[in-house]
């Protein structure tokens, strides 16, 4: 059985890459902390969103999807599932709001994960959710060719729950010591966790809800307000390389955390960073609209397209963003690029050299 004792463990990751993302993210923190509570009226909108996007993205990296439509009902609790996929996302958007609202609550206990994936699946009868693996199960990964091969053998069935147990337990006692970041112990966990593989199904989004629950636990809310799953889904074929190089020579216990932890504070880092981005227009009050449009394109390094703007003004609708791109575009304010789906837009700097 492997050792999970972090007390010491967490001083290798002490390198001066992932001190700088721990010193920057504190840094973040605070600020977040301040916006958040001065403008939680006007913020409204970006944790709706990001309650989407989340649900969205953390199920298609397994393969699960519905139409944008039924995804949005579904999510805001305006609709029953109709077939599996959708019962799968009603199920990580109800975990999603439990972990939102009860986070204090919730100890990191084997019984408690246990009840979580028992929520991801309440709405299927398959037995599946609520229950360790009783069969051995393996990761494994498909080629160019179709040819699938094992990436990696995670702990057995039999050894599966007294794993879990320890996992937690090692986490609980590490947090006691002094001198540890909780933030340093969350990607160690995690991976921990993907290695162990307790469930037959629903490992990896159970892997991204418990990412969650311990940064709100840590006193990290950025993934209220955006969505810290998208930015997996976005970076994942970096998730998977950093995943299995972590996870080489664990068995033996002679992994390395560094990369998957690198990876993971990097997501947390790049939240921030979109939040501060999205609160500096919605905040500013006095700003229309169409102005904030044309800010953010006139802010963007290089071209942009519609979607692309829909979705770093999540509080604007799409029919405001199409009337203002084609009122930028004749009063030259912006050039569009291209044609039909693959239309782009730039700031016309040369327009405004000349009115400076």
């Amino acid at each position: 059985m492997r050792n999970y004792d972090y007390r010491e463990k967490w001083k290798e990751l002490l390198t001066p890459e992932i001190i700088s993302l721990l010193t920057l993210i504190h840094e973040y923190k605070g600020e977040q902390r301040l916006i958040a509570e001065r403008y939680a009226d006007v913020l409204t909108d970006l944790v709706d969103l990001a309650r989407i996007q989340s649900t969205e993205s953390s199920n298609k990296i397994e393969g699960i999807f519905t139409s944008d439509e039924r995804l949005k009902k579904i999510v805001l609790d305006k609709t029953m599932p109709r077939n599996r996929n959708e019962q799968e996302i009603a199920g990580y958007r109800d975990v999603l709001n439990t972990i939102h609202e009860n986070y204090d609550y919730i100890p990191i206990r084997a019984t408690l994960l246990l009840q979580l994936h028992r929520d991801l699946y309440k709405f299927q009868g398959t037995g599946i959710g609520g229950s360790f693996k009783n069969v051995d199960n393996a990761i494994e990964e498909v080629d160019a060719n179709g040819n699938a091969k094992i990436r990696f053998q995670p702990v057995s069935a039999w050894e599966t729950p007294e794993a879990v147990n320890q996992l937690c337990a090692a986490y609980n006692q590490v947090l006691k010591e002094p001198d540890v970041d909780p933030l340093l112990i969350m990607p160690m966990f995690i991976l921990d966790f993907l290695c162990i593989h307790p469930f037959r199904d629903g490992n990896g989004r159970m892997s991204r809800l418990l990412t969650l629950l311990l940064l709100y636990q840590g006193g990290y809310y950025v993934g209220k307000y955006i969505s810290i799953e998208k930015l997996i889904e976005r970076t994942k074929e970096s998730y998977y390389k950093d995943l299995q190089a972590s996870s080489t020579g664990w068995h033996e216990e002679i992994n390395d955390y560094a990369p998957f932890a690198k990876y993971l504070l990097g997501v947390v880092a790049a939240s921030y960073r979109e939040f501060f981005e999205r609160t500096k227009l919605i905040t500013s009050a006095k700003m229309s609209k169409p102005e904030r449009i044309a800010q953010e394109i006139r802010n963007h390094i290089g071209t942009i397209t519609r979607a692309e703007l829909v979705e770093q003004v999540p509080d604007v609708s799409q029919t405001t963003v199409q009337r203002t791109l084609t009122e930028l575009t004749k009063q030259g304010r912006i050039i569009k690029l291209g044609a039909g789906r693959y239309i782009k837009y730039r700031w016309n700097w040369d327009q405004e050299d000349e009115h400076s």
